[in-house]
C-alpha cells in the first residue's frame, strides 16, 4: 500500500535529530556543540533546539564540560529486550507533555491491517478525551485521525478502507459522499492540520497532523469541547510543532 505524504514539520525535525543522534553515537567520550555543528551541517540555533529536544527526551546528556553523550532513554529503546515496554512509556510521557502544552486531550494512532487503531492518548480533569460513541474503526471518514491516516494512503488504499466501512452520517456536519470525501483527500495538503468541526460527535472539535514512520502510517491528534473551537487551530499547530519526539521515537 503505497503512502501520498509529503515531509511535514516534525518529519523535518526528526530527520536533523536522527543526524545528531547518529554523530553523538560515533564519539562515546563525547562531543561538543561545535563539532556536532560541523559534522551535521546544522546551524547554530537549530542546532541547540534539537538538542535541547533531545535532552528532555533523556536521548543525550551533557556532561560537566559541555560535551554531548548518549542517554539512558536511547539505550532502552535500542535494546531488543523490553524494548516495547519502553517505546510505550517513552511515548506515554511525551502524549502527556503535549497534553499540557496544547491544554486539549490528544491521542497516538496508527493504520493497521486496514484498520483505524488509536493505540495510546493522554487525558486529564481539564482536557477529557472525547466520547467514542461510534467504534473509531468505522468512522474515519468523519474524525481528523480518520481522515489524517486516510490521507497517507493512496487511492486504492483509500477505496479499499471505504468500501469496507461505509461513510455513514453521524452529524449533520458529516461528508457521506464517497467522491466528495476522497476529493477533500485528495486536496489537502499534507502539511496542514486536517479537522474535524463537530463531524464525528456534536460538541467536539479536532485535528490531527501526520507522523508517518517508514511504511507505518501514523497520526497524532487533540480533541476540544465545541465552546473552545477558537482554540483549535492555534493547537493544532502546537501539536504539529510539537509531535517530533513521537515520530522520532518510533523511528529510533
Amino acid at each position: 500500500m503505497a503512502l501520498t505524504h509529503e515531509p511535514t514539520v516534525p518529519h523535518h525535525s526528526v530527520q536533523d535529530a536522527l543526524r545528531v543522534l547518529e554523530t553523538v553515537a560515533r564519539h562515546p567520550a563525547g562531543v561538543t556543540g561545535t563539532v556536532l555543528g560541523r559534522r551535521t551541517g546544522l546551524g547554530p540555533r537549530r542546532l541547540a533546539a534539537l538538542l535541547r529536544m533531545l535532552r528532555r527526551e533523556g536521548y543525550v546528556e551533557q556532561g560537566a564540560d559541555g560535551s554531548y553523550v548518549t542517554g539512558a532513554a536511547l539505550g532502552r529503546l535500542g535494546s531488543a529486550e523490553g524494548r516495547q515496554e519502553a517505546l510505550r512509556a517513552t511515548l506515554q510521557q511525551t502524549l502527556d507533555r503535549l497534553r499540557d502544552s496544547v491544554g486539549a486531550a490528544v491521542y497516538l494512532s496508527r493504520y493497521v491491517d486496514g484498520e483505524v487503531r488509536v493505540t495510546q492518548y493522554a487525558e486529564g480533569p481539564a482536557t477529557p478525551a472525547v466520547h467514542e460513541w461510534v467504534d473509531f474503526r468505522s468512522a474515519a471518514h468523519a474524525s481528523a485521525i480518520g481522515k489524517s491516516l486516510l490521507g497517507q494512503l493512496d487511492a486504492d488504499g483509500r477505496r479499499d478502507h471505504l468500501a469496507r466501512h461505509r461513510p455513514a452520517r453521524l452529524t449533520s456536519r458529516t461528508i457521506t459522499s464517497e467522491r466528495v470525501l476522497l476529493s477533500c483527500l485528495d486536496a489537502h495538503p499534507p502539511t496542514v492540520p486536517v479537522l474535524d468541526l463537530q463531524e464525528y460527535a456534536v460538541g467536539t472539535v479536532c485535528a490531527a497532523v501526520p507522523i508517518t514512520a517508514g511504511s507505518a502510517v501514523g497520526c497524532v491528534a487533540l480533541s476540544l469541547p465545541v465552546e473552545h473551537a477558537h482554540r483549535l487551530r492555534r493547537a493544532a499547530d502546537r501539536l504539529n510543532r510539537g509531535a517530533a519526539p513521537l515520530l522520532l521515537s518510533l523511528a529510533i
